[in-house]
């Protein structure tokens, strides 16, 4: 009797047991989806792109003919209409947008489709390239109906949520899963803080929303990992540091980030242990903007970061996010680490925007570009780094890497290339820089092969391969 009744005491908390972890398992999506769908909205944009065209396509000269050249002077600019679609998501009955800034960047023409059949032109209230967010104004006086954001920090991993979107221009399109991780750095972004989520995200969802099971929006989806397919594994901006950057935008048409003036890097076992810390926690400072905060509060390289207004940091990717999302002019204690002892020093806070450090950003960029050509002797060719402001104005794949053709040798063994095409793979192998493409060269010509497999970009973008045979 004894045995029986433990026997029925266990089945009864087995039971029990499943019923608990089952309760939270959704039998359906479909109401919530319903509910959601609305304020849902496809985006379609249209952009000029500016090219240069072969006047007799498909026939090529033999390499050093002396028409070569000639021919290759006929080719004119020629214009033509770039489409790019993407999602958005509806915050106001006004009709204001929440999308990605990638969706909409340089885009001259943006409509958005509301409820799968209705059309409106939409113009951008203000779009920030660091967080990639913007935000759109549909051009109607109707009334939309809106999501609301939800607490991304109460967010868990194991969370159910869902994606509505416009996957490869199927609007209206809805996936389930779970967050499969919290605070992602993927190199996409300066301020990286991203949601994983295993909810099938594809090309077309960026700028959608990414919802929980109380049909509040947590993320925005943004990035995934994979060759333009989903693989499980796709990233949103959480919506608490979004809603931050979006309260701005609306606000005043742009950002106003705090600024601290100082390069930072991260704090080592072995920085620790020299500088007699506990643990290896901060972030080091490495240097100092000249007449920055930091600068007239008398922060000096070397110090490490330890504190900054009241928030302890623990590593050293924490610090720029922290500073960025706090008020400019704000006066703030900042610990930090120095001579093996701590000490507290007060900043008042400038704004990155107006930095010195903000404004260089795209006159360094342009340098690096003029300066990081490098020839490839073999090939005949000279390219350079593929820059991100490359891949934002070809509308590329985020996670693109490769090297951009600046110029093309006579007698270079690659004559179906032109300049500014796009080297992305030789042999199957990803190039990410041209080390990397003179060493998979330099293996194939110590091999009998001859001939190497190049994969790239065109002028429109198309992905293509073609054989070159080495001398």
């Amino acid at each position: 009797m004894y045995k029986i009744k433990n026997l029925i005491t266990s089945i009864f908390i087995i039971c029990f047991a499943q019923q608990v972890l089952a309760k939270d398992v959704p039998g359906s999506f479909a109401d919530l989806a319903e509910r959601l769908m609305p304020s849902v909205v496809n985006i379609s944009t249209t952009t000029t792109i500016i090219t240069n065209t072969n006047p007799f396509p498909g026939f090529e000269f033999p390499p050093g003919s002396p028409f070569e050249d000639m021919f290759k002077e006929f080719g004119t600019p020629q214009k033509r209409k770039s489409a790019a679609l993407g999602s958005g998501f509806i915050i106001d009955k006004k009709g204001i947008i929440i999308t990605n800034n990638h969706v909409i960047n340089d885009a001259e023409d943006i409509v958005v489709i509301v409820g799968g059949d209705k059309e409106y032109k939409a113009t951008i209230v203000g779009a920030d390239p660091l967080s990639d967010i913007a935000v759109l104004q549909i051009d109607s006086k109707e009334k939309f109906i809106p999501v609301k954001f939800g607490d991304s920090d109460k967010a868990r991993i194991g969370d159910w949520v869902i994606a509505i979107g416009n996957p490869f221009g199927l609007g209206g399109t809805v996936t389930s899963g779970i967050i499969s991780a919290r605070n992602r750095s993927i190199g996409l972004s300066r301020y990286e803080d991203y949601i994983q989520t295993d909810a099938s995200i594809n090309s077309g969802n960026s700028g959608g929303p990414l919802f929980d099971m109380n049909g509040d929006v947590i993320g925005i989806n943004t990035a995934i990992l994979g060759k333009g397919g989903s693989v499980g594994i796709g990233f949103s901006i959480p919506s608490n540091s979004a809603k931050k950057v979006i309260d701005q935008l609306i606000e005043f048409g742009e950002t106003k980030r705090g600024w601290l003036g100082v390069r930072i890097q991260i704090v080592t076992n072995e920085i620790a242990d020299a500088e007699k810390l506990d643990e290896p926690k901060g972030a080091l400072v490495a240097s100092v903007a000249d007449k920055s905060p930091s600068d007239k509060a008398g922060i000096k390289s070397g110090d490490i970061i330890l504190e900054f207004n009241g928030t302890k940091i623990k590593e050293m990717k924490e610090l720029p996010k922290i500073v960025a999302q706090t008020e400019v002019g704000k006066i703030v204690d900042v610990k930090i680490w120095r001579n093996k002892k701590k000490i507290t020093k007060k900043i008042k806070l400038g704004r990155l925007e107006t930095s010195s450090e903000f404004k260089e950003k795209d006159s360094k960029e342009k340098e690096i570009e003029k300066t990081k050509n490098s020839k490839i002797k073999s090939l005949k060719i000279t390219v350079r780094p593929l820059l991100e402001k490359d891949i934002k104005d070809r509308k590329l794949p985020n996670q693109t890497k490769g090297l951009v053709i600046t110029n093309i040798e006579k007698g270079s063994p690659i004559i179906n290339l032109r300049v500014n095409d796009i080297i992305i793979e030789v042999q199957k192998k990803k190039i990410k820089s041209v080390e990397n493409l003179e060493n998979i060269i330099e293996n194939v010509l110590k091999s009998n092969q001859k001939t190497i497999l190049i994969a790239f970009y065109n002028n429109q973008n198309q992905r293509s391969y073609i054989g070159v045979k080495l001398d």
